[in-house]
């Protein structure tokens, strides 16, 4: 059984993520290089991927799908379901490699990369969030 309620919850917690990143994100790259802003954003982006990634493992558990081996498998479940379309599966699969960058590499992190994603690709957050919902609207 669904626990809608600690869905609903942690798509709450990404769209507070997703406005507060919004609201601090500068706009330029070079305002972004300042090392508080960019510790700022890459951290609102890390908790951006994990809320996405919990509400799918809270589907996967809820529909009783089996255990992942490794979070992949959390999207390849859902998509197999018809929880979400194959693109938002493979966009989950890119953002959870951005989020192991930033949470393992800080090293390797791709400033430029980074900025882009915070001004062109906050929408793929509210795909997901809008996709899990019709979810839960048609079950």
């Amino acid at each position: 059984m669904i626990d809608r309620e600690r869905l609903l919850a942690k798509l709450d917690e990404l769209d507070g993520y997703v406005a507060e990143l919004r609201s601090i994100a500068p706009p330029s790259l070079e305002e972004y290089k300042a090392l508080e802003k960019r510790r700022a954003c890459e951290r609102l982006l890390q908790l951006m991927v994990q809320a996405a990634i919990d509400a799918c493992g809270l589907l996967v558990t809820g529909l009783r799908l089996g255990l992942p081996g490794h979070e992949d498998d959390l999207f390849e479940k859902l998509v197999q379901r018809g929880v979400i379309s194959p693109d938002t599966g493979a966009t989950l699969r890119r953002m959870r490699g951005l989020r192991n960058l930033l949470v393992h590499e800080y090293g390797r992190i791709n400033d430029e990369l980074l900025f882009d994603t915070f001004h062109h690709s906050l929408g793929d957050f509210e795909t997901v969030k809008l996709e899990l919902l019709a979810f839960l609207r048609r079950g």
